[in-house]
């Protein structure tokens, strides 16, 4: 199977998912992102706490230049340990909110 296709399977089982976790408090509704012609997934919680609205991301990953990038992961079960889990190695995967100057030191791939 082709590398890219292999990523897009694993991360939309993840992306599906961690969208069935919704917070316990409020109306606030998971939405799954999956855009597999730009190679962009998102989870996101919209809705409302009471008085105050609540919209933002939870989880967002890219592929890009045959990498797994792990732009922002607001979960309390870390992705990476899920890509990992699933046979994706850590040299394929990008922790893109990590500063470039300190991905160095992480273990995983520079860019």
């Amino acid at each position: 199977m082709d590398l890219v296709v292999n990523y897009r399977e694993v991360i939309k089982q993840i992306i599906d998912e961690y969208s069935r976790y919704i917070p316990s408090h409020g109306q606030i509704e998971a939405e799954k992102i999956i855009d597999t012609e730009r190679d962009h997934y998102e989870v996101m919680h919209v809705g409302w706490d009471g008085p105050r609205r609540q919209h933002g991301t939870v989880l967002h990953i890219d592929i890009k230049n045959d990498k797994i990038w792990v732009q922002y992961d607001g979960t309390s079960r870390p992705v990476v340990e899920e890509l990992l889990a699933k046979g994706i190695s850590k040299e394929s995967i990008v922790l893109g909110f990590c500063p470039r100057e300190e991905r160095q030191y992480t273990g995983f791939a520079l860019e």
